[in-house]
């Protein structure tokens, strides 16, 4: 094998070689466990016999240990605190570089809640059913509204899921006026679920003030955001307290695509609002959801904008691809919210050494940068320095 000079450097192991490692098919397995745990029974009411995937992580990380003589958690109970007090780093196993951060845990030491590290590591390497939900669901969208012609109802349909993650009584009866929505009507019905006695105290519910999800609140007083975005901001902020009388006909989209689809869907149309602030004309969810945002400038000049609110680089550029070409444009982004960014070191770095050799061209920016392009764009139109990228 051939050295590097002793004044380089090797590149860190890219998503290619994770193969290579035990450590990683352990970290998916572990993560699967911990969402279906979640799902079927919460993490503070699990009992014997543990479901398939929860036994099999308990049994593989025992295993791990055992091979590297280290101490193995004594049952369930322990690895769940590793799973909330144990950044995966300092984990016996065998991980590159690239797989976590220094102080990435798998469960939110407050709630002790799968993170959105977890959810991302079982939903981008695991197969289990229960990932793969908010995928289904927007594909079944896509087909029911193609069906009908009507790509309005599905803009309307992903715009719903955004910005109304929980729906009152009141506001579900205005849907049910909303002709639109006519294609995804039955779709709606299955997805908004009542909402768990787990998100009440004194029989009201918390709205937060940054997502529009619900609060879960704590034993020991406060509250909490399943958003991990949310919660680099502090505290939570409480939109309304919906009294008890209201909070007993909530709905709440289920969690599968609160993670997946509202997330990230928020980082979209806050990057819609910043464009259109500065008098670009904006579209969301071209051509059934080719990609995220359509945006023409004066002059004719259009960028396509696919928005990546992922908190796992290195996936992140496992994914990457080419933007699809149609419906047609000058210059495609991805985007990354500015708070990926800042939050864990070297993020835009780790993106590019895991994307594919066919992604290479791909340009990752943040929303910040994205919209200072835009506004230096619109600079240079109107002092005529742009004209070279005029179209004909």
């Amino acid at each position: 094998m051939t050295r590097p000079p002793a004044n380089e450097t090797p590149d860190p192991p890219s998503v290619s070689d994770w193969g290579a490692h035990r450590g990683i098919p352990l970290l998916r397995t572990v993560a699967t466990a911990l969402t279906v745990l979640d799902q079927v029974t919460g993490l503070d009411a699990f009992c014997l016999p543990y479901p398939p995937e929860v036994q099999r992580a308990l049994d593989r990380t025992v295993l791990a240990c055992l091979e590297r003589g280290a101490a193995a958690p004594s049952g369930l109970a322990e690895l769940l605190v590793w799973c909330r007090e144990r950044p995966v780093a300092d984990w016996p196993v065998d991980l590159p570089r690239d797989v976590v951060g220094p102080h990435d845990l798998l469960l939110d030491p407050v709630s002790r809640r799968p993170t959105q590290l977890c959810h991302e590591w079982a939903d981008r390497c695991g197969d289990s059913a229960l990932a793969l939900r908010d995928r289904v669901v927007v594909s079944a969208a896509l087909r029911l509204c193609r069906e009908y012609g009507e790509e309005a109802a599905y803009t309307e349909f992903r715009r719903l899921l955004v910005e109304h993650p929980v729906l009152t009584a009141a506001e579900e009866c205005e849907l049910a006026l909303d002709h639109v929505l006519d294609p995804v009507r039955e779709l709606l019905a299955v997805i908004y679920q009542p909402v768990p006695d787990s998100y009440r105290r004194d029989g009201r519910c918390a709205v937060c003030g940054r997502c529009g999800s619900l609060l879960t609140p704590l034993r020991e007083g406060g509250w909490w955001c399943e958003r991990d975005r949310c919660r680099l901001h502090g505290e939570p902020l409480i939109r309304r307290l919906v009294p008890a009388e209201e909070a007993a006909g909530l709905l709440q989209l289920e969690r599968p695509l609160r993670v997946f689809v509202t997330g990230p869907g928020l980082a979209e149309v806050a990057l819609e609002g910043h464009l259109a602030a500065l008098g670009l004309r904006v579209r969301m969810w071209p051509a059934f959801d080719a990609y995220d945002i359509h945006v023409t400038f004066p002059d004719g000049w259009v960028w396509a904008v696919d928005v990546k609110d992922w908190a796992h680089p290195a996936f992140l550029g496992r994914a990457a691809r080419t933007v699809p070409r149609e419906p047609r444009y000058d210059e495609a982004f991805w985007v990354v919210p500015q708070e990926r960014v800042d939050h864990r070191h070297g993020y835009i770095e780790t993106f590019e050494r895991n994307r594919p050799p066919a992604a290479h061209d791909l340009r990752l920016v943040t929303d910040t940068d994205l919209v200072a392009r835009a506004r230096r764009r619109l600079t240079s139109l109107r002092t005529g320095s742009g004209k070279e990228q005029r179209r004909a």
